[in-house]
């Protein structure tokens, strides 16, 4: 079996750098990460340009915008009623906490960032190490489905539904905390899982084959 070092670097060679999060600024990421729940990331996307055409990607904008414009902004992104109110409680968050000092939200511990940030209305643990990987720079590993389908597969967790704590243990104990790689390791995971390691697998394609105890495996119910 191999190490899941071994793993990153196998899916390194095959798909290259993904050099996430695609954003201009940390609140960028944080809105994206939000936007981005359940929906392909093109949908994301597109509701972050609606947002920066209307000059509304800023946490004051997004807090004084009515919430139906702002349901109008991220509709591309899907649940645009659920996410317009996550938008509008992450930005008075960041505003009676922090007074919008995204620098100084980065220099708490990681362990208190993620409690705050799991307090607020909308965001759960993928969000939360999201934010604190792509946007605050801490060494948190993110885990999602495609985390726990791919290593599921390989045999290095009982479920694919398997925790999400416990599964993010595996990646801690095992590799350095390394913002980059962590960074690196779950954009590959994404990428795989979009186009290679999907519902139904391309075992042809994944340079994972020749470890993966279930090539041709059936979709998972």
């Amino acid at each position: 079996m191999l190490s899941t070092f071994q793993i990153y670097e196998r899916l390194y060679e095959q798909h290259g750098p993904q050099r996430w999060w695609p954003a201009d600024t940390a609140l960028e990421v944080m809105v994206g990460a939000v936007l981005v729940q359940a929906t392909a990331w093109t949908n994301a996307a597109a509701a972050i340009a609606n947002l920066e055409r209307s000059g509304a990607l800023s946490a004051s904008a997004i807090r004084e915008m009515p919430i139906e414009d702002l349901e109008t902004l991220v509709r591309p992104s899907g649940f645009f009623r659920a996410k317009a109110r996550k938008l509008k409680a992450l930005c008075e968050f960041l505003n009676s906490r922090y007074a919008d000092d995204i620098d100084a939200m980065s220099r708490h511990s990681t362990d208190t960032m993620r409690v705050e940030l799991l307090s607020v209305y909308g965001i759960g643990e993928e969000t939360a190490d999201d934010i604190l990987l792509y946007a605050l720079g801490h060494p948190v590993f993110v885990v999602d489905a495609f985390t726990q389908r791919l290593f599921y597969r390989l045999g290095m967790c009982c479920s694919p539904k398997t925790g999400y704590r416990r599964l993010q243990y595996m990646f801690h104990a095992s590799l350095p905390a390394d913002v980059e790689l962590f960074g690196e390791y779950h954009a590959l995971i994404v990428r795989h899982g979009n186009s290679v390691c999907k519902t139904r697998p391309n075992c042809g394609k994944c340079a994972l084959s020749s470890i993966c105890p279930q090539i041709g495996v059936r979709p998972e119910n």
